[in-house]
């Protein structure tokens, strides 16, 4: 198989995937891939919304393995007819993540996720793909995300509507030109290389500073959580299995409050974490909950990972020095919204 990915920009493998290949999500999916006896090519631009060496540190582990190819290109402006050459799959994790941002920099998250998006899929219309699989969100929902994929959308940040209006071009594409889209909609994934703006990330590196977490809003909104493992198994499970033009739910399953992971990261790091509050913030979620009955019967999809395992998992990774230190952070406070995207 012959992957093309992107990474914020673009990442691409070489056999059938592309997507954001130094990302959080990206990178877990390129490595899957890699060990499953794939060729892959990754693509990224390296927008600064976090220091790039993070990035760099998370495909180092497979950067110079020989049925890896990487390649910085923006999929906003950049040629795609190299980067698509032998592609046999498209895995489109590319995308502006992070709600608070969308609302000052509407521009950036307008061509990143829908320029970016209008022109892979154009450059992939004439191409024979097997998949082409779009990462999108349960921002799409707005502030309850709770039902099935017939569930009314609307989102209540420019982040959930950018998501949404690529999501709808990748369907549209698949309509009038037969692009084999199949879109998934992650609800908050996490685990080890969660991005530094990303609400679990920080609130680990604060307890473990012991440094304020700050809780936007009464720290009861709820979230689906996904584990990075659980996502990745999805996400192939729908290019192998899932039907063009669907839209699914990609999620894990457990639904936990704010304060309940924070008082989980406490026991896990057997510290106090010490916690400010602070109003909720314009686009943040209630509840939301994947309900994966469709992927489930289409794909065979089923979650493995329980969240205080997962968790586990993000603290030992945290502790044990594998997050890049560095002291640019985009969002150097607890957060109570996870941000779903890569």
């Amino acid at each position: 198989m012959r992957v093309f990915c992107w990474l914020v920009a673009a990442l691409l493998l070489s056999a059938a995937t592309r997507h954001r290949a130094a990302e959080f999500i990206g990178s877990h999916l390129v490595e899957r891939l890699l060990a499953e006896g794939h060729e892959a090519v990754g693509i990224d631009c390296f927008i600064p919304y976090y220091p790039r060496c993070i990035k760099a540190a998370n495909i180092a582990s497979f950067e110079k393995k020989p049925r890896f190819r990487f390649c910085e290109l923006d999929l906003r402006a950049g040629d795609l007819t190299g980067a698509l050459e032998g592609v046999d799959t498209v895995f489109h994790l590319a995308a502006m993540p992070g709600l608070s941002a969308s609302w000052s920099d509407f521009e950036l998250y307008m061509t990143c996720n829908m320029l970016a998006s209008q022109r892979l899929l154009e450059a992939c219309r004439t191409r024979d793909l097997s998949a082409f699989v779009h990462a999108s969100t349960s921002s799409v929902y707005g502030r309850e995300a709770t039902g099935n994929e017939q569930t009314p959308l609307n989102p209540i940040s420019p982040y959930g509507a950018t998501k949404l209006a690529a999501e709808r071009l990748a369907v549209a594409y698949h309509a009038e030109f037969g692009v084999p889209s199949v879109v998934l909609r992650y609800f908050s994934v996490y685990g080890p290389r969660q991005r530094p703006d990303m609400g679990y990330y920080t609130f680990i590196r604060r307890v473990l500073r012991d440094e304020p977490v700050v809780i936007y809003g009464d720290g009861e909104q709820t979230r689906g959580n996904t584990y990075v493992d659980d996502c990745v198994s999805a996400t192939l499970l729908a290019a192998a299995r899932g039907c063009p033009g669907e839209v699914y739910n990609a999620g894990g399953g457990e639904a936990r409050s704010v304060k309940w992971v924070l008082s989980t990261i406490e026991e896990l790091t057997g510290r106090a974490a010490i916690v400010e509050h602070a109003p909720r913030r314009p686009g943040d979620q209630r509840r939301t909950m994947a309900n994966i009955a469709k992927l489930r019967r289409d794909v065979g999809f089923e979650p493995r990972t329980p969240l205080r395992e997962g968790l586990a998992a993000q603290v030992a990774w945290q502790r044990s020095g594998c997050e890049v230190s560095n002291g640019a952070h985009t969002a150097d406070a607890g957060v109570a919204v996870i941000a779903e995207q890569a």
